[in-house]
C-alpha cells in the first residue's frame, strides 16, 4: 500500500509518457521526423525545467508552513479544554461543565469541515457560539482573566481556519503554472518531431524528459493544495491530520465522577 502512494503520480502519468512515446514510433516509422536537434531547443527545455523549480520552490516553502496547521488547532483546541476543565473543577461552574460537552463535538466537526462536508460559514458560526458560554461563565461569576484567555483560543481557530480556507481555495500562481503547461507542450512536440539517432536514444530521450517534466507538474500540483482531503483523504502529499484525531481520541475518553473529578485518558 505504502508502495503504490508513493508511485502514485508515476502510475497517473505513464498512459502520458506511453503516448508519447507511441507518436514518436509513428513519426520515425513516417519519416516525419524533420527537425534537427539544436541549441534553441535545449534552451526550450532549460527554460522549462528553471520555471519547474520556480514553481515548486514557492509551493513547497507553502506546504512547509501548512505542516504546521494541524497541530496548531490541536494545541488550541488543548488549551481551551484545558482552561474550561480547570474552571469546572474549581468553580463547579455548570456552564463550563456545558462549554466541556461542546468541545467534544468540535473537532468532529473541525474534522468534517476539511472533508468539505460541512461549509466554512458553518464552522465560523460554530466557534462563534462559544461566545454563549463565555457570557454565562461570566454570570457566574468566573474571573475575567480565564475568560479572555479562551477568548484568546477562540480567535486563534478563526484565524486557523480561515488560513485553511485560503490555501485549499487558491491556486499557486495560476499564470505561472499556464505557461510551464504551454512550455511542457512544446517540449513534448520537439521531442517527437526531433530526429535523433540511433532511434532507441532517441526513444529513451523522449521517455525520460516527458516523464520528468510530467511528473514535477503534477508533483506541483498536488502539493499546491495540502489540504485536499475531500478527494483523496488523508494519502499522499495531503496534510497529516494525526495531532486532531489522536484530540479526539482523548477527549472521546473524557469522563466525570461524583465528585466532579475529571480525568483525560
Amino acid at each position: 500500500m505504502k508502495l503504490m502512494l508513493k508511485w502514485k503520480i508515476a502510475f497517473k502519468i505513464l498512459p502520458i509518457v506511453v503516448f508519447i512515446v507511441i507518436l514518436k514510433y509513428l513519426t520515425h516509422r513516417l519519416d516525419v521526423d524533420f527537425m534537427e536537434l539544436n541549441a534553441l531547443f535545449t534552451s526550450l527545455v532549460a527554460g522549462t525545467i528553471f520555471l519547474i523549480g520556480f514553481l515548486i520552490s514557492g509551493v513547497l516553502s507553502d506546504y512547509k508552513e501548512s505542516e504546521k496547521i494541524p497541530s496548531e488547532l490541536a494545541a488550541s483546541m488543548r488549551t481551551l479544554l484545558d482552561d474550561t476543565l480547570t474552571i469546572y473543577k474549581g468553580k463547579n461552574s455548570q456552564a463550563a461543565l456545558a462549554f466541556v460537552e461542546f468541545q467534544k463535538n468540535l473537532p468532529m466537526m473541525l474534522i468534517q469541515w476539511v472533508y468539505k462536508k460541512e461549509s466554512t460559514k458553518a464552522m465560523l458560526a460554530k466557534i462563534s457560539s462559544m461566545n454563549d458560554f463565555f457570557v454565562e461563565m461570566e454570570n457566574e461569576g468566573i474571573q475575567a482573566n480565564y475568560i479572555i484567555k479562551m477568548k484568546n483560543e477562540q480567535n486563534q481557530l478563526r484565524k486557523i481556519l480561515l488560513r485553511i480556507d485560503t490555501i485549499r481555495d487558491t491556486d499557486f500562481i495560476g499564470s505561472a503554472y499556464a505557461i510551464v503547461e504551454a512550455m511542457a507542450f512544446l517540449t513534448a512536440l520537439g521531442l517527437i518531431i526531433i530526429k535523433i539517432n540511433p532511434f532507441v536514444v532517441s526513444v529513451f530521450l523522449t521517455s525520460l524528459v516527458t516523464f520528468l517534466v510530467t511528473y514535477m507538474l503534477f508533483l506541483i500540483k498536488d502539493l499546491d493544495n495540502p489540504f485536499d482531503y475531500s478527494e483523496k483523504g488523508e494519502t499522499g502529499t495531503e496534510i497529516s491530520l494525526k495531532p486532531i484525531h489522536d484530540f479526539v481520541s482523548d477527549v472521546n475518553e473524557l469522563n466525570y465522577d461524583e465528585s466532579y473529578k475529571v480525568m483525560l485518558g
